[in-house]
């Protein structure tokens, strides 16, 4: 459920809706329909500091306590650019024990900020790449700080109106807004209304809303030189660590140099995808949570690419044997803290993430194994010897190697 946009150059190649912006009423989604961006909103937080900067009001490399001279001792080396890139060490305050139990009520950027101001660092700053919502929310607060003038404000005035974007803003959960989406997420019986967030919670992190239109106008803008300067839009898109850069990611996959971001928020997923050597746009807004969007942006990604492009309806699924299948079943760390861990129930194979639900694996080879609920893939490797060692989790275009433990 959703909307979808692909342009490239000036030629609008494909832009429709799927599925309903409200259940309830059926009323169907639209090029017109507004949806929360959750994540996209960075790279427009990104920009404002560049903009800023460009105005002589702040420098990238300059301390954030220059700004917040209060600030903690822990936070003397943590640069502006720091929090940009995610490799400042703040720890991201949607990882809180308490966040879920907070995300209802009311609160300010002044009080955002106190959720993790005086948390010990993750890391020395610079070291190392996480990704932090509460980075993301400090750049909020310093461009009220620095500007003199709140953050969706600045956006409007700066941004959002040069650009003609006039089906976007920072959402809002009083104000009536037109043709604005309900959010969804999957539920035991089928499709339920997604939990509800005070959307002050998230802020520069995660606030704003757009439209797929009005996502194209912000791409032909930004990397048409009517946002930033070409030096701080070369700023903006020069990874750091980890193929991230200021508020997107920056990757070169099949000799294609994508600029990209996604955004998850109660109800919506989203993705936000640039190819500059191609000047093509792929933007996916959906209004139920799943992985889809970013999915359906790497496949049409593919297909603009003239790339072959595998449906799950198309995968073919084989018998395996049981003892086959027993050698697959272990432990296999993904990354620190999180594990698939693959077991066999009678003849069928299953994998579960660690805290989410357990799947069927479908055999499409004797190695190969593919998800139903995602489009997904699982692959078992072994060493010289014909033991397990391995499973490379194919998603979203990426393959990540989990080592069995």
């Amino acid at each position: 459920m959703g909307s979808v946009l692909v342009a490239r150059g000036e030629e609008i190649v494909l832009s429709r809706g799927y599925g309903s912006a409200n259940l309830e009423w059926d009323i169907p989604n639209s090029p017109a329909t507004k949806f929360r961006l959750g994540s996209i909103t960075k790279q427009f937080t990104a920009a404002c500091i560049l903009l800023l900067e460009e105005r002589a009001k702040l420098r990238i490399d300059d301390p954030v306590k220059k700004y917040l001279p209060d600030a903690p001792t822990a936070w003397d080396k943590i640069t502006i650019f720091h929090v940009l890139t995610h490799t400042s060490g703040i720890p991201s305050f949607t990882d809180f024990p308490d966040y879920r139990e907070s995300e209802a009520a009311s609160t300010t950027p002044e009080k955002l900020v106190e959720r993790f101001r005086n948390k010990p660092l993750d890391f020395e700053p610079g070291s190392k790449w996480k990704y932090s919502n509460s980075g993301y929310v400090l750049l909020g607060y310093l461009i009220e700080k620095v500007s003199g003038e709140t953050y969706q404000r600045f956006l409007q005035e700066n941004i959002f109106t040069p650009l003609g974007m006039k089906d976007s803003g920072y959402d809002s959960n009083s104000e009536i807004i037109r043709h604005r989406a309900a959010g969804y997420s999957p539920g035991n019986g089928g499709i339920i209304n997604a939990g509800f967030i005070n959307m002050t919670v998230p802020f520069s992190a995660g606030g704003l809303y757009s439209t797929t239109e009005d996502l194209l106008r912000w791409e032909r803008g930004l990397f048409g030189g009517k946002v930033l300067s070409a030096a701080s839009l070369q700023k903006m898109t020069t990874p750091f660590k980890d193929n991230y850069a200021c508020g997107l990611f920056v990757e070169t996959s099949n000799g294609h140099k994508q600029i990209s971001h996604g955004g998850g928020i109660e109800g919506f997923n989203t993705s936000l995808a640039y190819w500059p050597d191609e000047k093509l746009s792929i933007i996916v807004l959906g209004n139920l949570n799943g992985g889809a969007p970013g999915d359906i942006s790497n496949k049409l990604g593919a297909v603009m690419h003239g790339e072959q492009v595998t449906l799950p309806s198309e995968r073919k699924e084989i018998t395996v044997s049981p003892d086959v299948l027993q050698t697959y079943v272990g432990t296999y760390e993904l990354v620190p803290g999180v594990d698939m861990t693959i077991t066999l129930e009678g003849s069928q194979l299953m994998t579960q993430l660690t805290g989410q639900p357990k799947f069927p694996l479908y055999a499409q080879s004797k190695t190969l194994f593919f998800l139903k609920v995602v489009d997904a893939q699982v692959e078992f490797s072994k060493d010289a010897s014909g033991k397990v060692t391995q499973a490379t989790l194919h998603q979203n275009g990426r393959d990540t190697v989990a080592r069995k433990k």
